[in-house]
Order: structure tokens, then sequence, then C-alpha cells
């Protein structure tokens, strides 16, 4: 059975949820790879509360919310900004697509990730791409499963470990 789920754009008066799911959703995807004390020093230094909800409709953020019978079940933050090697072309960053835990599997995502490239396309970008880290083998199949492919890498901190990403991209056409 498909569930029905309804995307829409975000605004401020959005911003709290989603900083509250943001950072929940980190929690729950990252928690078991990385230390307590790791987890609350990168989620109170640079995922605080304040600072998510400061990103809610910041020029060149947009946000997108997916919910499955009136329940919030993820979020995108779409963000304009160029890699620099993506040269010469028009590109947009997806910064994140979050899954809330009981909905992962249902499609959500998917959705989420039809919105980013539907966006793309409306706004003339000839890229979309994102970072992952080389340890989230199930976002990396999902990405690689939507026409993603590895181009660089990054290094993210995460507390006061340095984790080592790939940096994905897709054409759009």
């Amino acid at each position: 059975m498909m569930l029905d789920i309804e995307i829409r754009i975000a605004d401020k008066k959005d911003a709290e949820l989603i900083a509250t799911v943001s950072r929940e959703t980190f929690y729950d995807t990252y928690a078991a790879e990385n230390t307590e004390a790791n987890m609350a020093k990168f989620l109170e230094e640079q995922f605080s509360k304040t600072m998510l909800i400061e990103e809610v409709g910041a020029i060149g953020n947009s946000f997108f919310l997916a919910y499955i019978d009136g329940v919030l079940a993820g979020y995108l933050k779409l963000k304009e900004a160029i890699h620099p090697q993506i040269v010469g072309s028009t590109a947009i960053e997806i910064s994140r697509i979050y899954v809330c835990k009981p909905f992962i599997g249902k499609a959500v995502g998917k959705a989420l990730m039809q919105t980013a490239v539907n966006f793309a396309r409306s706004h003339q970008k000839n890229w979309i791409w994102l970072i992952a880290w080389k340890e989230n083998k199930r976002a990396l199949a999902f990405y690689q499963k939507n026409g993603f492919e590895i181009f660089a890498e990054s290094i993210f901190v995460l507390g006061d470990d340095h984790q080592n990403d790939w940096v994905l991209k897709k054409r759009i056409e």
C-alpha cells in the first residue's frame, strides 16, 4: 500500500518544528556511531536549536516539510550554494534530507528527493549536489540509486572528530 505523502514549503512559523526534528533525526542517525561527548558538543556548538531556527527563512535557504496523515515524516533543506568543483554551471545543494525514524522505508526520502530535483529544474540549475558521511551506507545507496555520483571528498567535524565525507552530484536534465 502506497502512503499519501504531502509536501509543502516551510516558512518562519515552521522554524521551531524544523529545529526540533533536525536535532532528533541527526541524533537518531549518527549517535550509535559516535561518542556521546562528540554528539553533545556538535549539537550544542554547531546544531543548536537557535541556529537552526535562524536558518528558516534566511536568504538562499528553502525548506520543504513532508507529512503522512498529518504527521511530520521528514524535511528537505536546499541551499543556494555552488561547489568549487562544479565549475561553469548553476547548482543547488541538498543541505539536509532527513526522514523521521518511524517513516524510514516509506518513500518519504524518495518524495523529498523528487521535490529537490523539481525545485532545481524549475530554478534552472544544471546540478544538484550534497555531502554524505562515508560510513552512512544506507544514505549513500539511496543517493546513488537516485542518480548521484561521487566526485569529491570533504571533512566534517562532529565534536572533536574529523570525519570523511563524500561529495555527490547529479546532473539536472
